[in-house]
């Protein structure tokens, strides 16, 4: 590195994340609709005063992997297997009915006379694509906003979590398909073997490192940071294997993870400390990097209307299609319409599809601006449609400071073993 102005957009980040955090708050919004506002202001598509940068980008992977890994540790496992089949059930359908209704959109504005393409697959496929990039799911946004409220360990909240990872499998499975079909290079049955042999990986290393962590910690009262420091070696180490030898999302092998270590002795105190961490600095730059890597590019009338037309699709079909799949599982009405919205947001991952699919010409060049409209739209408002569907009748959900800094060290000092829980005991008390 050869200058030191990482060191002033840091700067920059943390406190406009903040300032904008907290006027957020001031209207009873999530903080993290201030920090991906932030990041949107000073990025090109606004002001132009910070650029993604390689810095940037590598710290808010290990941002989203932190959030990720925290949130396992915060998630009830007894809570998470008695939703496991409805989670499927809810992934699955939050899947089908964003790929049949982007599919549909397409196959209308896609066509000559419409929307030129210049992609080199056949139309079809072009139409399919738009369906794949609509039913990614970006769940750092669901979870940060379900940390703030104190209800991430709620029936719903872990309905969204699991959900969101199967999603995850699901929308890898679904690229993979219709990658396959316009690149040769690309093996499906390959793909479907490394998926399985990553859950073969977490169901045996897994259950053995979480035998051997439980009994290390176990009667240790003091030196307690080497823990902190193992925890996330095995994060790190989980990450880079979910996407270097199985092709899955780091964040998904953080959060397996966090499940592991969870229920140990000191997991309290663990997860207090990178709580701290990501609420300091990976959190607000993670956040940030989302709308400082928006760039919207010079769009047609046609293409204004296709853009709002995607957008009215990308929010309804996630929340109609989850939302059958929770009603279906038997979820109560209300819990159905949380589900729904907190799996809304599409974020950095609808952009990585649709990057994957115009390098191998399943998408034109002149589409990408309606994805990228439909990233912040979808990303902006997810957090602000699942704080609605949490408040009670009087609108009021009080956005505290965020959990982990603030009241994990109230939760240690009260030597409550599930901070969770008790977190969202004292906002609801509130």
């Amino acid at each position: 590195m050869n200058s030191y102005t990482y060191l002033l957009d840091l700067a920059l980040i943390l406190l406009s994340t903040k300032v904008f955090g907290l006027l957020t708050r001031k209207v009873r919004m999530p903080q993290v609709v201030g920090a991906l506002l932030a990041g949107l202001l000073l990025g090109p598509a606004c002001f132009g005063i910070l650029k993604q940068t390689e810095f940037i980008h590598e710290v808010s992977e290990i941002g989203v992997i932190v959030l990720m890994f925290c949130a396992g540790l915060e998630t009830d496992i007894d809570e998470l297997k008695r939703s496991g089949k409805a989670s499927f059930v809810i992934a699955l359908l939050g899947v089908l009915v964003p790929l049949a209704g982007g599919l549909g959109v397409a196959w209308f504005f896609n066509r000559p006379g419409m929307i030129e393409s210049n992609a080199s697959a056949s139309i079809m496929l072009q139409n399919i694509f738009i369906g794949v990039i609509l039913t990614a799911t970006s769940v750092s946004i669901s979870v940060e906003t379900l940390k703030e409220m104190g209800k991430l360990n709620t029936k719903a909240g872990n309905a969204i979590l699991g959900a969101a990872i199967i999603d995850d499998v699901l929308g890898i499975i679904a690229l993979t398909i219709i990658t396959s079909l316009a690149d040769s290079s690309v093996n499906v049955v390959v793909v479907f073997a490394k998926i399985v042999g990553f859950f073969v990986f977490v169901g045996v290393g897994g259950y053995l490192l979480h035998v051997i962590f439980k009994k290390w910690v176990k009667g240790y009262e003091r030196d307690l940071q080497r823990f902190v420091i193992i925890s996330f070696v095995i994060c790190l180490l989980f990450s880079y294997c979910a996407e270097k030898f199985f092709g899955v999302a780091d964040i998904t092998g953080a959060f397996f993870a966090g499940l592991i270590i969870t229920k140990t002795t000191h997991t309290n105190y663990i997860a207090r400390r990178f709580g701290i961490l990501s609420y300091i600095l990976l959190s607000p730059v993670f956040f940030a990097s989302i709308g400082i890597q928006v760039e919207l590019p010079d769009m047609s009338p046609m293409i204004l209307v296709f853009a709002v037309v995607l957008v009215i699709v990308a929010v309804l079909t996630k929340i109609v299609g989850c939302g059958i799949g929770a009603k279906v599982c038997q979820y109560k009405n209300k819990d159905c319409i949380r589900i729904g919205m907190g799996m809304v947001s599409r974020g950095e991952v609808a952009l990585i599809v649709a990057a994957k699919g115009n390098a191998v010409g399943l998408m034109s060049s002149s589409l990408l601006g309606p994805v990228v409209v439909v990233v912040v739209i979808t990303t902006i408002i997810s957090p602000i449609l699942l704080k609605l569907s949490f408040s009670e009748k009087s609108g009021k959900v009080e956005y505290e400071q965020n959990e982990y800094a603030r009241l994990m060290e109230e939760a240690e000092a009260a030597g409550k073993s599930d901070a969770s829980r008790y977190v969202g005991g004292k906002q609801q008390a509130k």
